[in-house]
Parts: C-alpha cells; structure tokens; sequence
C-alpha cells in the first residue's frame, strides 16, 4: 500500500519528485463554506511540525496549503481510492481487515486527520475498525475532522475536497465510482470514537455535519 510521505517547512516549497499539479478545475464546481475546517487548522498551527493524516486523494492545492500553514509532516492515505479498488473488485468485506493493519504509526503520535466524508461509504465494520485506529493513533490534544451526511443518498459519487482557504471548501467530481452513503446517527458517532470528545459540531445547509473531536 503505498503511502506518500511529505515533510516541508514553513515557507512555500518546491514540488517534490512526482508531485503534479491538479487538472484545470471546472468554474462550475461548487463550493461551500466550512465551520470546523477553520477551527481544525487553528489548533494544530501552534504546534511544532504536526504530523498530519488526510484520508482523502492527494490534490495538490491542499498539499501546498498543508506546507504554507502548518509546516507539516503530511502523510496522504487516499482512503478513498482504497473503498474504490474494493468496491469495484467486489470485496468491499476486507476493508476492515484492511484499516486494521495498514497504518504504521505508532499509539499517540498523530497531531490531526482529517476524514473528509470518509465514513458516508464504509460498512459497519469498516467503521469500528477505522475509527479504533483513529483513536489509538491520535495524541493527547490531537484533532480529527470529519463529515456525515445526515440524510441518505442513493449512489453518491465520491466528493475530492479542495482547500481553497482556510474558512472555504470546493467540492470536485471523484473518478471513482462511489455508492449509497450511509447514515451515522450523533450517538452512533460518539460511540464509536470511544476515547476522544466531540469539541465542535456544525449541521450544514447541504444535510451535512460537520465534526471535531479531540483526544483529552
């Protein structure tokens, strides 16, 4: 599994080996206004070099904003093409398995991750296991952000978040095939983040909400 590993400093860097800007980008993709994207960012910027997860696909805005305002050490786990190879090979049951082996990062030593709409396309067990890996791998005071739809929408394509600043989101056209979302009740959310606290929660015009939840 391959895992792209990008530590840069504060100032804007130079494109790394193999990096590649994003296509040209549709004036038609909308955008939307985040609550706790804002929030995310500002408590990981006080610290020292945080290290970052971001479940989703690399895209080459938001590398650059993670380089320009956190001075991270940012691993992209493109999550979201993993569900896709699954869900087209037809083994979407091993993903479970899959989220419970594939990180290398040892207990309490990641600063943020951001889940995006993750969460929306896995099965119950994918869920547990991806979320017990969260809480095992996240420090004390670190922060995971994530998105769920609150109503159910039959074969959504996946959504590829653009980081436009840090207050705006654009939301591009995954290639990937998608499929039905599933509801995660408030509670259902809480429970299965057993060990860290819901700092923030925002509902969304687009039936979306948005979550922060921090390790104590």
């Amino acid at each position: 599994m391959l895992t792209d590993l990008l530590k840069w400093g504060a100032k804007r860097p130079d494109h790394p080996p193999g990096f590649a800007p994003d296509a040209a980008r549709s004036a038609d993709d909308p955008v939307m206004a985040s609550r706790a994207f804002p929030k995310f960012v500002s408590l990981l910027a006080p610290r020292t070099s945080p290290l970052l997860l971001d479940f989703g696909p690399v895209v080459g805005t938001n590398v650059e904003f993670y380089g320009e305002r956190l001075g991270c050490k940012l691993f992209i786990e493109d999550l979201i093409g993993e569900v896709d190879r699954h869900a087209r090979a037809g083994t979407i049951g091993q993903m479970a398995e899959s989220f419970r082996t594939r990180f290398r990062h040892a207990d309490s030593t990641v600063d943020g991750i951001l889940c995006w709409d993750l969460f929306d396309f896995l099965d119950k067990a994918s869920v547990q296991a991806l979320a017990q890996q969260i809480v095992r791998m996240l420090k004390p005071g670190g922060v995971v952000m994530g998105l769920f739809c609150t109503s159910s929408v039959e074969r959504a394509g996946f959504t590829k978040f653009e980081i436009v600043d840090d207050k705006t989101l654009r939301c591009r056209t995954h290639n990937g095939i998608g499929g039905a979302r599933r509801t995660i009740q408030n509670r259902d959310i809480i429970k299965m983040f057993d060990g860290l606290t819901v700092a923030d929660s925002f509902l969304l015009k687009n039936n979306t909400r948005e979550m922060l939840l921090r390790r104590p």
